[in-house]
């Protein structure tokens, strides 16, 4: 199966074809979203809050980064892989983003790299990267990094003229070359405005259905985390599924009949 490259997301923009990507930080879930067929798989900095244990994104660093990229690049084959350019890794300025992103792409060998922000200076940033081989996906509307300045993570773009300046800084990385959009948190009906008014795809996480196609963490879909965000939906729920397998072994060990009379490498399957 051929590996995907950039020119797949603007044909699917063509097409209508919706796009599906969500999140891996480790070898194991690489390969099984791999083999899905997911059309992007991100090493999202939420890493730091679903593999860490940290309360945001903002304490992991690119160092981190690289060796959780590293683990799902060993488990991708067919999708677009993009990591997250963490906090302070690129906003000091242009050429620290190129060294980032430089060594995400040659020491753990993802195809791209996602940063936040639209803002003039971002902006810039992003036709720096883009002008010297880096494919760059862009991410505005609640940017998490942000969140302290943002007041949380509250929905962005609900007033005209924060909805207005998404619009701009929309179309402005479009311009600098990002090759789509995550939008995040932000009413349907802008994420659709804006989404129609591109040449390049929208990702939409909390946005809507007017995207070209949708984004999720993986542990909110799988239904691992604590907390679901309201506009995530988990489609099974495997948090308690491996508390219950974990607790019919500790059980089974404590009455000493594991390991059992059957053979090894076989999958039990609980009569709850």
């Amino acid at each position: 199966m051929a590996a995907l490259s950039i020119h797949h997301f603007r044909q699917a923009k063509q097409t209508g074809q919706p796009l599906v990507a969500l999140t891996a930080a480790d070898y194991v879930t690489a390969q099984i979203l791999d083999q899905a067929g997911i059309d992007l798989i991100l090493v999202g900095d939420s890493l730091a809050m679903t593999s860490l244990g940290h309360s945001s994104t903002l304490p992991l660093t690119l160092e981190q980064m690289i060796h959780h990229a590293q683990a799902v690049r060993r488990g991708v084959e067919r999708a677009f892989l993009v990591a997250d350019l963490p906090f302070l890794s690129y906003q000091v300025c242009k050429e620290q983003a190129l060294f980032s992103a430089g060594r995400l792409m040659k020491e753990a060998g993802v195809n791209g790299v996602k940063l936040e922000g639209g803002y003039p200076a971002m902006v810039e940033t992003v036709a720096f990267l883009v002008q010297r081989g880096i494919p760059v996906l862009g991410h505005i509307g609640l940017t998490p990094q942000a969140k302290h300045q943002l007041g949380g993570y509250r929905q962005q773009g609900k007033t005209p003229e924060e909805a207005e300046r998404l619009r701009q800084e929309a179309l402005n990385l479009e311009q600098a070359g990002a090759f789509a959009l995550v939008l995040e948190h932000m009413p349907a009906d802008l994420a659709a405005q804006i989404t129609q008014q591109l040449r390049i795809p929208t990702l939409g996480i909390g946005a809507g259905p007017g995207c070209d196609g949708q984004i999720l963490v993986t542990h909110d879909l799988l239904g691992l985390s604590e907390r679901i965000p309201p506009f995530a939906r988990a489609y099974a729920n495997l948090r308690q599924v491996i508390r219950e397998a974990v607790e019919a072994f500790a059980e089974d060990v404590r009455q000493k009949v594991f390991p059992p009379s059957y053979p090894c490498g076989q999958t039990v399957l609980s009569n709850k």
